[in-house]
């Protein structure tokens, strides 16, 4: 893994190991990938305007959240199915976050329970509950939750139904599972890969057990949660959820500026723009392109986060100066862990960290709340 510089080449090397429907299922996105593409062109096309001749021989990149300090402005995003492409992912993540100093978010359909997570990890652990019509096990998901001592808990609202996803479809990936003749090839073609997940019984979605009777595999819990998303959930769900989880709420997957303002009135402790890394409707605008209104929306109540796009330290970077306290980082935990496991994991982080302390050097910028507007170059206005 030191051979590695980049997400990208920790992507590529995922890519290399990984039969192509499972890289496929990490790396794409819904219908023609317009939003996925525009999450990372927006990055791309913010410019950095660096002043010089600053002292940055001691660069701090704490910052603080719900009343503690983490050791960077990052947080590793909720993913599912992990457990498909490395066993033991989600917990490998899980530690490369803690040793990082940052929170770790557990996704529902991880394949990892909140318990074995908490038990694994002395870490800041946050648990994502995805909004079922079975609000028993809702609601039992949030006492879990609580009972395993979570930080906080990420309500994720931009998945009343899943995305259009056509690289799936292509590569005859589905829930539940089936194979055929094509698939069997693709995983045939990857030895490796095929000998790892043979030593050890098949991954499931430890969190989901019960939800549906004699559902046990990954596969079949996971179309379970397809067929039982709750298009129902709406503010006044969320109300519920505010007055039962007395700590940090997070609402992740706004984009619009209205729905920021009631957010903050139903009484949320942070937001997380995010468009689902373009994996939910595609055509909606990129999360740094989202990220100003939100926050003129939010007029400095609560913390607001950016998800979606993050490959470069210079990334993190350019979200703070754009007003964003953080980054979920999400597809690049997953490149690293796919890669080289746990080691693939505190690589990624690793990269991330050194490009986002380099970055600030050849800025100017010591600290994080030295990262302000004025260290980008102005978008020029059209005449007229």
């Amino acid at each position: 893994m030191t051979a590695a510089y980049s997400i990208e080449e920790l992507r590529l090397a995922a890519q290399r190991r990984l039969p192509r429907a499972l890289y496929d299922f990490f790396d794409g996105g819904a219908e023609d990938e317009v939003t996925l593409q525009a999450n990372r062109s927006a990055f791309q096309a913010v410019r950095f305007r660096p002043q010089v001749l600053r002292d940055v021989s001691e660069v701090n990149t704490q910052t603080q959240l719900f009343g503690r300090s983490i050791a960077l402005p990052m947080a590793t995003a909720p993913t599912g199915a992990l457990g498909y492409g490395y066993p033991g992912a989600d917990v490998a993540i899980a530690k490369a976050a803690a040793a990082a100093g940052i929170p770790y978010i557990l996704s529902s359909t991880a394949t990892a329970s909140i318990e074995r997570i908490a038990n694994a990890v002395q870490g800041r652990l946050w648990f994502q509950p995805y909004t079922l019509k079975n609000r028993d096990f809702f609601w039992g998901l949030i006492r879990r939750a609580l009972a395993a001592d979570c930080e906080a808990l990420v309500i994720t609202v931009d998945l009343p139904v899943g995305g259009k996803r056509e690289r799936d479809h292509r590569n005859h990936f589905a829930v539940p599972f089936r194979f055929t003749p094509h698939n069997l090839w693709d995983f045939a073609r990857k030895p490796p890969w095929c000998w790892r997940m043979l030593r050890q019984p098949f991954p499931v979605m430890e969190n989901l057990i019960g939800l549906a009777q004699q559902q046990t595999s990954a596969s079949a819990l996971a179309s379970s949660v397809g067929r039982n998303y709750d298009t129902a959930f709406d503010w006044d769900m969320l109300k519920q959820v505010r007055d039962v989880w007395p700590k940090p709420l997070v609402l992740k997957g706004i984009l619009h500026p209205a729905d920021a303002q009631r957010a903050c009135a139903i009484g949320c402790d942070a937001l997380v723009v995010s468009n689902h890394g373009g994996r939910q409707l595609d055509g909606a605008v990129a999360t740094l392109e989202a990220l100003p209104d939100v926050l003129t929306a939010v007029n400095r109540r609560i913390p607001v986060w950016v998800d979606g796009g993050v490959r470069r330290g210079q990334d993190v970077v350019k979200a703070l100066a754009l007003g964003a306290q953080g980054v979920l980082v999400g597809r690049a935990m997953v490149f690293g862990t796919m890669a080289a496991g746990e080691a693939g994991a505190h690589r990624a982080l690793a990269i991330l960290q050194d490009e986002l302390i380099r970055t600030m050097q050849l800025c100017g910028v010591a600290r994080l709340a030295d990262i302000d507007a004025d260290l980008l170059m102005p978008v020029a206005k059209t005449a007229g």
